[in-house]
């Protein structure tokens, strides 16, 4: 049964991606022609991996994540994944990034401001309004300067800029996380959209067109689109790539990993579009690989005797693996032994639960 598994949960990079079957007929998209490959994992990347991506070697994803992850995969659904602080969820798009080789992880942080475009795209019209009163500026000043000529010519940015299709809109225009996701490519891009119970109430459903249709439109694109039916604009990743008639449409469906702490509930249309996947608090074997992918090296006593102490919370009590992390760490430099006062006061405050008032 393990062979039909494209994410195995190894941590060992391979080409998995080479067997996943073409998509269900209701979730194919035809957007083309594809655009340039991302680039490689970037360090925001490796520091969740652990030292030189260790963690992608000593996390093992239980049974039911690496099913859940394969079945996104296959029927190009995004991936909910609810758990408490630390649990694991966000680095789960970075595993799946790492292994797979489908590069750079584009990230999302939802914020109770954030917005639907904030996650397609920005258009600086502010900036486009401000440049075009400089250009027409220096011309006046060059008219002024050149007017016992017959020839005046205008500098040569704004002369540049005029000449670009649209008049230089595409330089004002910039694809978020999630438009840049969208993207037309060969293979799917990770999307991270993390802790979306903290967006406002509109935006799970703001979401469920583009999720559903896999694309968007840029109505500034869209309205000049018979004088300039393809403007390069700018991506996430900080290239420049093509849009056709102000319409984004992906052609593989982006592997979205949607991260909530289940602080709220999602609306029933966002969830029957989505894989939901629920991460269990870290138990020891957890735990032990996370720490030893951050401290390949390390005394096994101190790191059990604080793992320990971790995991002794009360009823209610909420910790997260950060702050197990940071005890082990603070604990290594001040060089601190168990029988040590210091050691035991200041790793209390540090894994102190994060629901527990001061």
């Amino acid at each position: 049964m393990s062979e039909w598994l494209i994410y195995r949960g190894t941590g060992a990079p391979h080409d998995g991606m080479e067997r996943l079957p073409a998509p269900p007929p209701w979730r194919e998209f035809d957007g083309g022609p594809p655009v340039p490959p991302p680039a490689a994992l970037e360090p925001s990347s490796e520091r969740r991996l652990g030292q030189r991506r260790r963690e992608a070697s000593h996390h093992r994803p239980s049974t039911r994540e690496c099913e859940m992850v394969n079945a996104a995969l296959y029927l190009r659904r995004p991936l909910l994944v609810t758990g408490q602080a630390g649990s694991g969820k966000s680095t789960l798009a970075h595993s799946v990034a790492y292994e797979l080789g489908l590069g750079r992880v584009l990230t999302w942080p939802i914020v109770s401001r954030s917005t639907l475009r904030d996650g397609l795209y920005a258009y600086d019209a502010i900036g486009r309004l401000q440049d075009a009163q400089l250009d027409r500026a220096a011309r006046r000043a060059d008219s002024a300067d050149t007017a016992d000529t017959a020839d005046t010519a205008a500098p040569a940015g704004a002369a540049g800029a005029a000449e670009e299709p649209g008049g230089g809109i595409g330089r004002y225009i910039r694809l978020g996380p999630l438009g840049t996701a969208l993207l037309p490519s060969a293979r799917p891009r990770v999307l991270l959209v993390d802790e979306l119970d903290k967006s406002d109430i509109d935006l799970p459903n703001d979401l469920l067109h583009v999720l559903e249709e896999g694309e968007f439109t840029i109505p500034e694109l869209e309205r000049i689109a018979d004088r300039a039916p393809v403007v390069e604009v700018l991506s996430d990743d900080g290239t420049k790539v093509p849009v056709r008639g102000g319409r984004v449409r992906c052609g593989a469906f982006p592997f979205i990993v949607l991260t909530s702490n289940g602080e709220r509930e999602f609306p029933a249309p966002l969830r029957r579009r989505c894989i939901e996947l629920q991460l269990p608090v870290p138990d020891r074997a957890r735990l032990t690989g996370m720490v030893r992918a951050h401290f390949p090296e390390g005394d096994d006593e101190r790191f059990t005797e604080l793992i320990d102490r971790f995991l002794a919370a009360g009823p209610g009590d909420v910790r997260a693996v950060d702050q197990l992390l940071n005890a082990i760490e603070l604990t290594r430099q001040a060089d601190w032994d168990q029988a040590d006062g210091s050691a035991r006061r200041v790793t209390e405050e540090l894994m102190r639960p994060i629901n527990r008032p001061r």
